[in-house]
This record gives C-alpha cells, structure tokens and sequence, in this order.
C-alpha cells in the first residue's frame, strides 16, 4: 500500500507529511486515513509535545483529490474527525502548518484547523469551492470568519480567488513568513520554542482558548477553573517553580 503520509519524529516534534507530490498532495480517503493515524500518534504518545503538518514537493495540499472522488464515489473522512482525519477533531496538543506553494480548498481547510501557520511568501491560499458549485464545509466557512475581518473574509469565500501569504500574514493568519524552501524549518523552531514549556501547561492553554470562544462573559471564568485545577496540582507547576528559583532550564515530566 502507498505511504501518503510520511512522519518522522525530531526530539518531540512529530512531522506529519503528506506525501502525493504527484497529485499536489490532494486526500484521498487512504491518505486521509494515513493521517489520522499520525494524529492519533501525536496525541497518544507522551513523548511528543508537537506536531507539524506539511506537505511533499513544494506544495501544501489543493484539498480533496477530485480525480480519486469521481472514480470511487468515497470522500476522504474519517468518521468524527472529519476530513483528512483533522479537520471536525484536531489533535489535542499543538499542531502548526508549515506551507509551500498552494494551501487551497480542503488543504486550506487544514491549515485552519491548525494552531499556528508558518508559510512561504510564495505560498498561497484559497477557497475556490464556489467556483465549482460547492461549499467549503470542512471548516472554511466556519473558521475563516473567525480568523479575519468579516468583508475580507467573505470576499475570499463569495470569490473563491487565491490570496497570498503576504496579504494574510498582514491579516495576522500566518505567524512567521519566510523565503521560499525555510517553511518547514521555520515551523521546527517555533515548535521548539513551544517545546521549552510545560506539555501540561500548554495542552491546557490550547484547550480553554479553543473552548472558551463559545462562553458566556458571565460564565468564563467558573467554566475554566475546574480545566486547571490540575496544572497547579502538577509536579510540572512545582518543577517550575524550582528551575525558576535555580536559575536552570525546568525538566518536565508531564504530569
């Protein structure tokens, strides 16, 4: 069977890599299935902190492997995790997107779906869907007005253009720019820079930001108690405290 997605581990970054160059690394329902192996992979094992999504040959992902849906009728989901095995459910721990070339429909979708997004200036975004009579339904209607201004939100949905990196990274959407062929060096050092923090602490931050967008002002902050009770509790709150008194990097033990 193909490798779609190829993973390598890097200390405690995982590397996913969708690996169809061939087909501008579009998902098929294999591939996707090959990914959310990976992701399940980052989420279960203590020793990664991190995960970051790319893919092969230059290019992110053009989305859904069109060619592969007409032939066999099966769209690329895999049960409540939804498209590519990411995008209704993504991992629980930190996951950036390191983008080359074009990141458009389902593969811009994706990097929606991530936390943070490392992108080549030449990298370019898109949800052209309703320029072939569909919809972006996995997540690109829902999440893209969050990320931007609602006019520019809804020019980039209702014409379905590209967009460069440039233009979103001015919109605050890309974190770090960098020169062509850097992108998924560039995301290594911003996972490394996360990977200096406490795996409970930042698992626990990632898990109030996302869930606390839909509380009530009146609620949120009786609603984020009982999420950290334990951080304090931790041995990783103690051994912080301790490497800052010492004067010496923290060793943290995730619990």
């Amino acid at each position: 069977m193909s490798e779609y997605v190829q993973v390598s581990q890097h200390e405690g970054i995982l590397i996913i890599t969708i690996n169809r160059p061939d087909a501008r690394n579009a998902v098929n329902y294999e591939c996707a299935r090959q990914m959310a192996e990976a992701f399940e992979r980052l989420d279960q094992d203590p020793a990664l902190r991190i995960g970051i999504l790319t893919g092969a040959g230059g290019t992110f992902s053009a989305g859904m492997d069109l060619k592969d849906f007409a032939k066999t009728r099966v769209r690329p989901r895999i049960g409540d995790k939804g498209f590519a095995g990411l995008n209704e459910a993504p991992p629980s721990k930190p996951l950036i997107a390191a983008v080359e070339g074009f990141a458009v429909a389902g593969g811009f979708e994706m990097v929606l779906s991530c936390d943070l997004v490392v992108a080549s200036r030449q990298a370019q975004f898109g949800l052209p869907e309703v320029k072939r009579g569909l919809v972006a339904g996995s997540g690109g209607l829902l999440r893209l007005p969050r990320r931007l201004p609602y006019h520019i939100a809804m020019e980039l949905i209702l014409t379905g253009d590209h967009f460069t990196a440039e233009r979103a990274s001015a919109f605050g959407l890309v974190n770090v720019l960098c020169d062509p062929g850097q992108a998924l060096e560039e995301a290594i050092r911003l996972a490394q820079r996360i990977e200096q923090n406490g795996p409970l602490a930042v698992q626990t931050s990632k898990k109030i930001v996302i869930e606390g967008q839909d509380w009530e002002q009146h609620e949120m902050f009786a609603r984020q108690a009982p999420m950290m009770t334990h951080i304090f509790e931790s041995e990783d709150a103690r051994e912080g405290a301790l490497a800052f008194a010492e004067k010496r990097p923290p060793r943290w033990q995730g619990r």
